[in-house]
């Protein structure tokens, strides 16, 4: 059996209540939970906690998971949902310190995450997309930063291929033209 059907099946298991297929699952997809986060926040500790928020909610919400879609889909959901959240909560924590220049010597890397990567002038991009065509984040997520296939976020947005492709089309130029001028 390949690994991605022994997850698939963990993941059913663990979803009908077995709590030790949870914990192997768990442990399983804890490294790619970590890779996947670090996709969106650029410093290593927000990566983590998220990676530990995404494990938290899989426990909690296996029992959701209904086996319509893959494992892996669900689980990028997850992942995208979480590392979304962490950067909300640093962002209003960055809000509440702002950075000074005594910071520059010994920066916080809680705070410095924030502005210190590409990741995070994205993730900017994307809760300012959210705030106008909220219905063009999630393409835009799942395919340029969960890395999915078409068919994929097709079958988790429950929309025609073609809508997919047009509203990843939409939010790629929307997001550019703020990546380029965030004015």
């Amino acid at each position: 059996m390949t690994p991605a059907r022994e997850t698939e099946e963990l993941a059913a298991r663990a979803a009908a209540g077995d709590a030790a297929a949870l914990d192997l699952l768990l442990g399983r997809i804890r490294p790619e939970v970590l890779r996947r986060c670090g996709r969106f926040l650029a410093h290593r500790e927000d990566a983590e906690e998220a990676a530990q928020d995404v494990l938290f909610q899989v426990a909690r919400k296996i029992g959701s998971f209904e086996g319509r879609s893959q494992f892996h889909t669900w689980l990028y959901t997850v992942v995208a949902n979480c590392c979304r959240q962490k950067y909300r909560e640093l962002k209003r924590r960055r809000g509440e310190q702002p950075l000074s220049a005594a910071d520059t010597d010994t920066p916080d890397p809680r705070r410095t995450s924030m502005i210190a990567s590409t990741h995070i002038d994205l993730l900017e991009a994307l809760e300012r997309l959210e705030s106008v065509s909220p219905e063009l984040v999630a393409p835009l997520v799942y395919r340029d930063i969960c890395q999915m296939e078409y068919r994929e976020i097709e079958e988790q947005l429950g929309i025609p291929l073609g809508t997919v492709k047009s509203r990843l089309f939409n939010a790629r130029r929307q997001v550019r033209a703020w990546l380029v001028d965030p004015g």
